[in-house]
């Protein structure tokens, strides 16, 4: 192979996804709102097993799902049942505008979201929450406790929750446009890692594009197609247009996780069913 041949065969082949991206995954893609019963964990992981997760990786993982109370777990003679609780179901339903929307990476031109906050040292235990709301919301750091956003974003949705009460009262955000004259383009490699934004798109194009995507089945492919998209998503806030590349892949990246989910769906609902189904029997 040559180099160039090296590269391309690396970045499509699929990556290790955590086990729990891949059940927020098929939990957002198919259980969510689906008036489905509580899951057995023999289905949970018979899923898992299938991409590549030892069981005990995968009982674990249901296990640290529940203790942070994303599952609710119910016993069942010897079988253990899970479900989404509604904080999770709630953290599901926020995400999902922008995972189906068909411009996932756009925003209104010229408006940008600039926030300031500083955590409590009480609070130090709610940091990382808070980031991982910051980078899904958009937001790249400028410096130590400044960030920025493409677009208006809504800083009250950030610090919604009972666990964040008080958080916001210490946040200042502003919409804002650029002085004339300011070199945007630099502004975004200051706060966000293009380059690494650019592989993250490339790597799932060339990871999904149809007759490079992997084997398997049709659940495990939703499974690993929304994990992949999820991934994007947070990597990627959208930065704008203008000042990106003519040839910047974000629209050929939306278009093909548009297709794939397309495809892939209905064989994967009529699969889970099918589980659900034989697993019923076994009760």
């Amino acid at each position: 192979m040559t180099g160039e041949q090296d590269e391309a065969s690396a970045s499509a082949r699929p990556r290790r996804r955590a086990p729990q991206q891949l059940l927020f995954s098929f939990l957002g893609s198919l259980v969510l709102d689906r008036g489905l019963p509580p899951i057995s964990s023999r289905v949970f992981l018979h899923l898992l097993e299938d991409l590549g997760v030892a069981e005990a990786a995968g009982r674990a993982t249901l296990a640290r799902m529940t203790r942070k109370g994303q599952l609710a777990r119910v016993r069942e003679g010897r079988t253990a049942r899970f479900s989404l609780t509604p904080w999770a179901e709630e953290l599901l339903r926020e995400a999902t505008p922008r995972v189906r929307s068909a411009e996932p990476f756009a925003h209104p031109g010229g408006a940008w979201t600039l926030l300031s906050y500083s955590m409590p040292e009480s609070r130090r235990d709610l940091r990382h929450q808070i980031r991982a709301r910051l980078i899904w919301a958009g937001f790249g750091g400028l410096r130590d406790g400044l960030w920025i956003a493409p677009g208006r974003v809504d800083i009250g949705a950030i610090f919604a929750g009972p666990e964040f009460a008080g958080l916001a009262e210490l946040a200042d955000a502003f919409y804002s446009v650029p002085v004339e004259g300011t070199d945007v383009p630099r502004l975004l490699r200051r706060a966000w890692d293009v380059p690494a934004i650019r592989a993250e798109h490339e790597s799932f194009i060339a990871t999904w594009t149809p007759d490079r995507e992997r084997r398997g089945s049709p659940l495990s492919r939703l499974t690993l197609l929304g994990a992949d998209w999820l991934q994007l998503l947070r990597t990627d806030p959208g930065l704008p247009a203008g000042h990106l590349p003519a040839d910047w892949p974000a629209p050929a990246s939306t278009a093909l996780y548009r297709e794939r989910f397309a495809a892939l769906e209905p064989d994967a609902a009529d699969q889970l069913r099918t589980l659900l189904a034989a697993d019923a029997g076994r009760r």
